[in-house]
């Protein structure tokens, strides 16, 4: 189990940094499903290693992060 939540958030840093450089190239758009599923998995995947970890404060940040990506997602959706 460790070793999962270790390669998960691994991804989750990955997923974030990737959606971003995507974005500032102008590869994908914000309103764009990838670019909000990187964003929402990647900080879930944060979140998972933060509280495994007991950083709080990255998993709160994480958490807010991942629900602005699962809202954005809804709305593109929609």
């Amino acid at each position: 189990m460790k070793n999962f939540i270790e390669i998960f958030g691994w991804y989750g840093m990955v997923a974030i940094v990737l959606a971003y450089a995507l974005l500032s190239f102008d590869v994908l758009e914000s309103q764009s499903i990838i670019y909000q599923l990187f964003n929402g998995t990647g900080a879930l995947g944060i979140v998972l290693v933060s509280m495994y970890k007991k950083a709080y404060q990255p998993g709160i940040l994480n958490i807010i992060w991942a629900l602005i990506a699962l809202i954005a997602i809804i709305r593109i959706l929609l």
